[in-house]
């Protein structure tokens, strides 16, 4: 009696672990196991921004395709939060500005005050980030922001940066300027109110802001020539020239050449090789169904991605663009 009731027990056992659906599925006679899912969190930024929605995309599109990788994507504070989160172990992935990264790589501008922060690796560059000098009317090259008013950016921020370096390329410092510490938003609002008389905005092109404010006002955008952006990109590498296109904002009928910096996918070191090739493989062959759920995936390129990087690729990541000859 007993030894029957120790067999009930036993069978009973099996058939709830198989109903709770405990561990992997046993294999088919002479099949193989599922292969192991390497399940990873991904930094984005703000739920209102496109680093989050972008990087949902590229989740959706991965985790649906049987490649061995399962993407969370996380909310953040954007580029230097998500340096740290990724140095720190709490991060396998994340978007961030290529030059931000270099600075966090670096323990430079951003990251002077802490020193470096280089636990992380390029995956790929995604897309570009545009660095827009807008302007009243009467201003028509970055020669006449000396004296005016400018906004450019919080303080503290990439933009910050980016607008110090450009006036750098063009000869000037802040102290040619009269300096405000605005955001997109904010800054839009000053120039449209007549407060200030020009702004810088790192963004994606066409920028919201920039869009609303030349709705009511006449602006300029202000060109980077040839020369000052291979002066700019020989300090800083991590520029490239861009041309927003005409009639992006209303009033700007014609193609404006400026710079830009990328919006670049991260990852941790400590990922396997196999994981990160399987993932950067994985972005690429996909990269239609991509750019179908997002516009920005349009720009999502094998040139673009190992191109203006100055963090060295994931061994995974450059496995890949060497097979598909991008490096």
């Amino acid at each position: 009696m007993k030894k029957l009731l120790a067999l009930i027990l036993a069978g009973a056992m099996a058939l709830s672990l198989v109903a709770c659906g405990g561990g992997e599925p046993a294999p088919e006679a002479g099949g193989e196991a599922a292969p192991e899912v390497v399940k990873m969190t991904m930094g984005t930024g703000g739920t209102t921004g496109t680093y989050y929605a972008f990087g949902g995309v590229i989740a959706n599109v991965i985790n649906s395709k049987d490649v061995g990788v399962e993407i969370n994507v996380q909310s953040t504070g954007a580029s230097k939060a998500n340096i740290y989160l990724v140095h720190d172990g709490e991060a396998d992935l994340a978007i961030v500005q290529n030059d931000v990264m270099d600075y966090g790589y670096n323990g430079t501008d951003l990251f002077a005050a802490e020193g470096k922060a280089d636990g992380f690796n390029t995956v790929a560059a995604l897309y570009a980030e545009v660095c827009q000098v807008v302007a009243t009317k009467d201003i028509t090259s970055i020669e006449d922001l000396k004296g005016m008013r400018v906004s450019v950016g919080d303080a503290g921020s990439g933009v910050e940066f980016n607008a110090r370096q450009i006036l750098e390329a063009y000869g000037m410092t802040f102290d040619d300027i009269e300096v405000n510490n605005l955001g997109f938003g904010d800054s839009s609002d000053a120039l449209k109110d007549g407060k200030i008389d020009a702004f810088f905005c790192t963004a994606g092109a066409p920028t919201t802001a920039i869009v609303e404010l030349a709705t009511t006002n006449d602006i300029n955008l202000l060109e980077i020539d040839d020369e000052h952006a291979a002066k700019l990109a020989a300090a800083y590498p991590y520029y490239t020239t861009y041309p927003i296109p005409g009639g992006s904002y209303k009033g700007v009928d014609e193609d404006v050449q400026t710079v830009a910096i990328k919006a670049t996918l991260i990852c941790s070191p400590d990922l396997a090789e196999e994981t990160v090739y399987n993932l950067t493989k994985a972005i690429f062959d996909n990269q239609a169904e991509i750019a179908a759920a997002h516009a920005k995936g349009q720009e999502l390129s094998l040139e673009y991605a190992t191109t203006g990087i100055s963090v060295p690729f994931h061994p995974g990541a450059e496995k890949y663009f060497k097979e598909v000859g991008a490096l």
